[in-house]
């Protein structure tokens, strides 16, 4: 079973939808906000998604053949407190949307081997980018950022984002973990993980084709499809960051 934490309501009751339609892994969605869960709550699930969404890290880890049983966790934190295309202030590490440190501590608590995560790569993005790369090779992880565009795995717009992963395996000395997440962030910064991207995108249509196309609309954001669509992962971009960190291993 995996676990789907989302507490908006239509986009958890999209998940229920893409189980039901057997596109996703059978699981419980967790409508709470991730401030309330704990870790024993989660305890008895190897494959743990939050800020889960339309679920377009689950389809990722598809894509990308991600060992089935093998554990993991994502999660792409909010972005509005640092998204310039989002109603209201975005106010950066000070907004209350700011959920880094909530995640951070349940990592803490829970020690999974490895953590997918996405983030906007404007100005405040990339500091908090910093920050989290820092909270995390303080808890021994190696971690592993490329900066990366939608338009690299052929959609049509933008949407730079920054792609990380924290990886338990890197635990040890200080020197290390340096040396392991600068052998990660390499090989995702190189010719290798566009090459990943372009093959993982490749005649993906059909059943999935409603996801990968419709992801990074730009303009409003009101509806709920467009919402759902727009806040979403652009599923074969994280699926080639994957297949470049299972590449590392």
């Amino acid at each position: 079973m995996v676990y789907y934490n989302e507490n908006d309501k239509n986009a958890a009751s999209w998940i229920r939808g893409l189980i039901s339609e057997r596109l996703i892994e059978e699981g419980i969605v967790d409508e709470r906000s991730i401030r309330d869960v704990s870790p024993s709550d989660i305890a008895d699930f190897e494959e743990r998604h939050f800020f889960a969404g339309i679920a377009g890290w689950p389809l990722a880890l598809r894509l990308a053949g991600w060992p089935k049983g093998r554990s993991v966790w994502t999660g792409s934190c909010p972005c509005q407190p640092f998204s310039q295309q989002v109603k209201g202030v975005a106010e950066g590490v000070g907004d209350e949307r700011h959920l880094w440190p909530v995640f951070r501590k349940l990592i803490e608590d829970c020690n999974p081997a490895t953590v997918f995560g996405e983030q906007v790569a404007g100005a405040d993005g990339t500091l908090w980018m910093s920050g989290v790369r820092i909270d995390l090779e303080k808890i021994d992880y190696a971690v592993g950022i490329a900066r990366l565009c939608a338009a690299g795995a052929g959609a049509p717009h933008l949407r730079n984002r920054f792609y990380w992963v924290a990886d338990a395996t890197g635990a040890g000395s200080q020197g290390h973990r340096q040396e392991r997440s600068l052998s990660v962030c390499t090989y995702t910064s190189c010719a290798k993980l566009r090459d990943k991207i372009v093959e993982v995108g490749k005649g993906l249509e059909g059943d999935l084709g409603f996801l990968l196309r419709g992801d990074g609309i730009s303009g409003s954001v009101e509806s709920c499809a467009v919402k759902g669509y727009g806040n979403a992962i652009f599923p074969p971009l994280a699926a080639g960051f994957i297949g470049a960190y299972l590449d590392c291993l």
